[in-house]
């Protein structure tokens, strides 16, 4: 396993992360305790120090999964990098969702009791709040890292013009800078290079993908109809443009001629990107974690990048939630 620095911080992590988003019952394509712990201890023997959750994930199961996973095979609290998020509704009522003050005081306190921890590494606002002021988002994440429950704070899927408003206002009070965006970057889904990476690169923020292997379609193993692929995770449905399978063909075409597996070739190009810390990897099968460890040692060529890149076609970026999505109290799914 390589490491490096998560964004400009001096914390090193894995260049992979593992996703806890498989672990609970709320979904058919989830798996139980029993399995995600076997996912967890193959992640750590496999070197992969960072782990990436959710208070919304199965509601809260999978932090509590999570947590008791890395108690049983984590050796040491400060070889681990934990991170969670907080934003998206957790039930029904006024302030049970968002990035008010209010919410986010206590989704930390009931994050941290789940997952068994004093603090947390990474705290990440799920996704932009257009109910809340910048500027109280801004202060009450700053709390939660001066009371320890937090070291550094991160983002999550929004718009590029809306990071730039929270980094401008965490600069200019003076408060926790954002040092990470978990955004949605692979091969069959490039918008982010437009705006959000070329931000990140310029402020010295990581990234960390999710969804690198497009919910699995980037390894040819699943197809569009299926119900881990209609997900919003999977794609929703999407990716059933001829570009998009001229692009997987193009990732099997050079898997093929390098012996190894598309899934392999795919996150190795992810990894050959500028500013990539650790795509977010998610499994509910041990075998899933095998090609993206072997990915970490893959070193693409020029050429080899150019064949994967050839056939992408510019596409609408994904549905960020707008001001209307999250009524108060209206839970959402994902």
């Amino acid at each position: 396993m390589e490491f490096v620095r998560m964004g400009t911080t001096g914390t090193q992590v894995s260049r992979l992360c593992l996703g806890a988003m498989s672990f609970g019952s709320m979904a058919d394509w989830m798996i139980p305790e029993e399995a995600s712990f076997a996912i967890v201890k193959r992640a750590i023997e496999g070197g992969i120090n960072f782990f990436d959750t959710a208070d919304v994930y199965s509601r809260g199961e999978s932090e509590t999964i999570l947590g008791k996973a890395l108690k049983e095979y984590a050796r040491k609290r400060e070889e681990i990098v934990v991170a969670t998020k907080v934003y998206i509704p957790m039930g029904k009522g006024p302030n049970r969702g968002g990035l008010s003050r209010k919410h986010i005081r206590h989704s930390i306190d009931d994050s941290l009791k789940r997952l068994g921890m004093d603090y947390v590494d990474l705290y990440q606002i799920h996704r932009f709040d257009y109910h809340t002021p910048i500027e109280e988002t801004i202060e009450a994440l700053d709390e939660v890292v001066k009371a320890g429950k937090a070291l550094y704070v991160g983002a999550s899927s929004m718009l590029g013009y809306q990071f730039a408003k929270y980094l401008t206002k965490a600069d200019s009070l003076g408060k926790a800078r954002f040092v990470t965006m978990q955004n949605q970057y692979s091969l069959l889904y490039r918008e982010e290079e437009r705006e959000m990476n070329p931000l990140c690169a310029e402020e010295g923020v990581g990234l960390i993908p999710w969804s690198p292997l497009a919910g699995g379609i980037l390894a040819g193993s699943r197809e569009a109809g299926t119900t881990r692929a209609k997900s919003n995770m999977g794609g929703g449905g999407r990716y059933t443009r001829p570009a998009d399978h001229a692009v997987l063909e193009a990732v099997k075409q050079v898997a093929a001629a390098r012996g190894e597996t598309p899934a392999q070739v795919a996150i190795a190009w992810l990894l050959s990107k500028p500013g990539v810390t650790a795509p977010i990897i998610g499994a509910t099968r041990l075998a899933q974690l095998e090609d993206p460890l072997k990915a970490v040692g893959t070193k693409l060529s020029a050429e080899e990048i150019a064949i994967l890149e050839a056939p992408y076609v510019t596409q609408p970026v994904t549905h960020i939630p707008g001001p209307n999505d999250l009524a108060p109290g209206a839970p959402r799914p994902d």
